[in-house]
């Protein structure tokens, strides 16, 4: 018995607005949706340190509430976010953030970080954040092509930051600088 192949098609998207969603700011009713997007990274091991993503009430006092996004698709489910977290409390650096985005397993690779980045940059720009900065695991290669694909570069790697899974890890430390705000 001759089984039939069918090929599979993944449709072109435009980054700045992939086919059939939306970006826009997260709301508190996302919260849920987020978590579990955010879990759902986690789950690769290649994410974060965290492997447990944290209560909405912990993730909500740390990131910066101008500067969070959300991209949901045609019915309504987030597929993806991005927040900006301060990195001091000092006054010099008001103007530095650090980017943490994700992207739903179902929905990588069709635009929706590219989109959630641009919005985020945009923000940030237009509030006078002049850097935004991220550490990516050097194994998380479709994130750090996302981010210098952003114009992001990197600065350095963090040697055996941290213990995860049982190993010590690198983190590869990224920058963006704007073009259009700061020094």
């Amino acid at each position: 018995m001759r089984r039939e192949r069918r090929a599979v098609v993944v449709p072109a998207v435009d980054p700045a607005n992939p086919e059939g969603t939306v970006i826009r700011a997260l709301r508190a009713e996302d919260a849920e949706q987020v978590l579990a997007v955010y879990q759902d990274g986690l789950d690769t091991g290649n994410a974060s340190f965290e492997t447990v993503a944290p209560s909405w009430e912990r993730w909500d006092a740390v990131h910066l509430p101008d500067h969070r996004y959300v991209c949901v698709d045609g019915e309504g489910r987030v597929v993806g976010w991005v927040a900006l977290a301060p990195v001091s409390i000092r006054p010099v650096y008001a103007g530095v953030a650090e980017l943490s985005i994700y992207v739903g397993s179902r929905t990588r690779g069709l635009g929706v970080g590219t989109a959630l980045l641009g919005k985020v940059i945009d923000s940030s720009e237009a509030a006078g954040i002049w850097s935004l900065q991220t550490g990516i695991f050097p194994e998380n290669a479709a994130s750090l092509a996302l981010h210098e694909r952003a114009g992001f570069r990197v600065v350095g790697v963090r040697q055996r930051i941290g213990f995860h899974d049982g190993r010590w890890r690198d983190v590869v430390f990224l920058e963006r600088r704007s073009a259009r705000v700061g020094g």
